[in-house]
């Protein structure tokens, strides 16, 4: 005859508890991922970041104050706003800003530091001035696209740009840029357009690795520059 054994109800109870306690860690570290995901989308930080960049700029045609109303408090209100695109339409997490041709006045907005996803931004075609952030690569830490062309920057090209390793496009022509361009620049490998046209430039251009849409013209109209696909730069004399 064969007998079975059943564990006493205390001991079935604290085996349960204990094969549970593995499912309970489980469930804890998923919320805390979940939170810390939610989290690192900083939306408070893009809402902050609109502000920050809206009140440093003179909107002299109000595009700016008729559309960018921050008494909204909804989920994904700055979605929007004119000139802002956000990953998710009811997600406050801006993916692209795109202010071209508004007439904006001022210089280079530093609160778009706050908008750390952000991957596109167009500024052309304004009314901005001054020079260039020297660390616009701590600003613009995951830009792709970069458009500050047609406004009236001054100074030098940031060699910090060099470390905005994700850039495919960088358009700085039509402004009063002088001085050289950083060589570092070359070190851009996902670089496909180019253009410092019309500007105070002198010295040699980078060498890009990925030259092939990077023409004479994206460097035509500065004082000095030279090398390929530009003259050859003549020997220092001594």
């Amino acid at each position: 005859m064969v007998s079975f054994t059943f564990p006493a109800p205390e001991l079935a109870k604290s085996q349960m508890v204990m094969n549970c306690q593995p499912l309970s860690v489980v469930l804890t570290g998923v919320s805390l991922w979940i939170l810390m995901l939610s989290l690192s989308y900083g939306t408070e930080t893009d809402i902050y970041c609109l502000r920050r960049v809206k009140d440093s700029l003179e909107d002299p045609y109000g595009y700016l104050n008729s559309s960018w109303d921050f008494s909204n408090n909804t989920e994904g209100f700055i979605c929007k706003f004119t000139g802002i695109e956000c990953w998710h339409p009811d997600e406050n997490r801006v993916l692209n800003i795109r202010l071209s041709d508004m007439g904006l006045k001022g210089q280079f907005p530093r609160g778009l530091e706050n908008c750390s996803s952000l991957t596109g931004l167009d500024l052309s075609n304004n009314k901005l001035f001054g020079n260039i952030p020297q660390d616009i690569s701590t600003i613009l830490k995951f830009v792709t696209t970069l458009d500050l062309s047609s406004n009236n920057f001054s100074g030098q090209i940031p060699v910090s740009l060099s470390n905005c390793s994700y850039l495919n496009v960088l358009k700085l022509d039509h402004n009063r840029l002088s001085g050289q361009i950083p060589a570092e620049l070359g070190l851009l490998g996902r670089i496909r357009t180019f253009s410092v046209a019309n500007n105070l430039l002198t010295g040699p251009v980078p060498r890009f690795s990925n030259a092939s849409n990077i023409t004479a013209d994206s460097y035509a109209n500065n004082p000095g520059l030279c090398g390929a696909p530009l003259e050859a730069c003549q020997p220092a004399s001594k």
